[in-house]
């Protein structure tokens, strides 16, 4: 028979995605919301890059993948300061290609452009 072999932590441990969140919750609120399902490894909640406010989701993970699951059952659709949170495994980010911000394309028009398109006096 061969050796069992020992899960690695990655595999025992989920990442869970908590979306709707209200923009009045901290970290320690959904902490606390998490801790009563079991021990967390990590939390964070994602914000705006220039502003710091909370784009109303955010990550929790927890090392022990049947209490993820409980709090995943017992937390998704629960209210937290005044919304329904959304809770479940996170999916693994893809690489997706940025783009340009919305401003590509479209430069082919036609006509002398500038101001007046053509207009002569």
């Amino acid at each position: 028979m061969p050796p069992r072999i020992q899960p690695t932590s990655k595999e025992t441990s989920m990442n869970i995605y908590v979306g709707n969140l209200s923009r009045d919750v901290s970290e320690s609120d959904l902490k606390e919301a998490f801790q009563a399902y079991g021990e967390i490894t990590s939390c964070n909640i994602i914000k705006e890059k220039f502003t710091g406010e909370s784009r109303g989701f955010g990550f929790v993970e927890m090392p022990n993948k049947e209490e993820a699951d409980k709090a995943i059952a017992g937390l998704n659709g629960k209210e937290l300061k005044g919304r329904n949170l959304t809770v479940n495994e996170a999916r693994p980010r893809t690489d997706r290609p940025r783009s340009g911000g919305g401003f590509g394309g479209g430069r082919d028009r036609g006509g002398r452009g500038g101001f007046g398109g053509g207009r002569r006096f």
